[in-house]
């Protein structure tokens, strides 16, 4: 599985916050902070939005680095995703990215 498959299954080399970090596109930041607050209702500004993907070293996104459950219930486990967790289809905490992003089920099985 290539790195930039988060622990969710999502692809990071789709993400806005990974396409601004990796063009230095401040256009994209502005665009995606606006975005991302009205969505999460939470003040996020274009400085918030620089990452390099949640499995890999480097800047990554205050939600990202800290507040995915996701990511930390992984991290925890010592799982390099969600797609080695015998509970992965039945798991709530990454069932919501599932159920919206079919995508990320083949991307973590793989």
């Amino acid at each position: 599985m290539k790195d930039l498959i988060g622990y969710c299954g999502m692809d990071c080399e789709k993400c806005d916050a990974y396409l601004a970090t990796v063009h230095d596109d401040q256009a994209l930041r502005e665009k995606t902070a606006a975005l991302w607050a009205e969505l999460n209702h939470a003040p996020i500004l274009p400085e918030h939005i620089n990452c390099k993907g949640c499995r890999v070293d480097g800047v990554k996104t205050v939600y990202c680095e800290s507040l995915c459950e996701i990511r930390r219930c992984a991290m925890k486990r010592g799982a390099a995703t969600c797609g080695g967790c015998p509970e992965l289809e039945s798991c709530r905490t990454v069932g919501a990215i599932l159920s919206h992003a079919p995508d990320a089920l083949k991307n973590l099985k793989g």
